[in-house]
Order: structure tokens, then sequence, then C-alpha cells
């Protein structure tokens, strides 16, 4: 039986019907067209599905529709602030973070709750969170660097002048 799902994603309230149960995943990419989160492995083990629940990295593969219910979802579609990029962003973009790309929006998304939850992490909490993304091309060293250069970032933009 469908249930309305109501929401914010990336500032803009919506309404689904849908069963309360669908992966999160699922009601994004396919009734939303925000492609960004990918579908990897379908069991929250690669998080290249990541989105932002209230501020909060979560496999939404693995997260019911129903959790979403009057919450804040963010994908990478709406972590910019129009042209401007977050500074995660930035960071992946200065360190050539990218290969094939494809689980580089769970990357951002999970560098972005990692700080969003500790803005000045210690090389152990990054290793510690990031290890449950992977990335099919290997591409670990870039990748470290992009999230270490956004940590100082958002430790810097979020300091006191």
């Amino acid at each position: 039986m469908d249930s309305k799902i109501t929401f914010t994603v990336n500032g803009q309230s919506r309404t689904v019907a849908t069963d309360p149960q669908r992966p999160l995943l699922d009601v994004l990419r396919e009734d939303l067209q925000l492609t960004g989160a990918k579908y990897g492995c379908g069991e929250g083990q690669c998080r290249a599905c990541t989105v932002l629940l209230n501020g909060k990295a979560v496999a939404s593969c693995m997260t019911p529709v129903a959790e979403a219910d009057k919450q804040t979802i963010v994908t990478i579609e709406g972590l910019a602030s129009g042209d401007k990029l977050h500074p995660v962003q930035e960071a992946f973009l200065a360190e050539g973070a990218f290969q094939c790309g494809y689980c580089t929006p769970g990357m951002i998304l999970g560098t972005v709750g990692l700080l969003n939850e500790l803005p000045n992490p210690s090389e152990e909490d990054i290793l510690s969170r990031m290890q449950r993304h992977l990335c099919r091309c290997c591409h670990y060293q870039k990748l470290l660097k992009a999230i270490r250069r956004a940590a100082g970032q958002t430790a810097q933009s979020a300091a006191p002048k």
C-alpha cells in the first residue's frame, strides 16, 4: 500500500506516493530524476549511493523512503550554491580526485557528512569513516588528499575572523 511521503530535497519540498519501504535511492533516481547518487551494490557496502539525511551521510540504497518523511535530504545535485561549489567539491577538483567519477558523488557527500559531525577530523577519523566508500578505480591516494584538503578548507572557513 502506497503512502504519501513528504520531504525537502535540495531545498525543495517534495511529496511522493510510494511504498514506504522502497529504497530512498530508487525514489530519488526514478521519481525525482536526481541521478547523482549511484546504485553500486544495493547492500550499503560501497556507498556510491550516499546522500545527506539531515546532514548525516546515509546509504540511500538501504534507507527506506519512510525514514525521509518530514526530513531534509541533500544530493550531489543540491550541494553547490548556485555557481559556487561546496568546499569539498572544490577540494576534489583541486586534487584531481576523479577518475571514472562513479563513486565521486558518494565520496563527496560522505566527506561532507564527516565534516558536519567532525569539523576537524584526525587522520584516523578520516580513514575510519571513509573506508566504507569503495572506488572501483582504486584512486584512493588522490581521494584522501582531497578529503584532507577539504577538512582544512572547512576548518578555515568555519574559523572566526
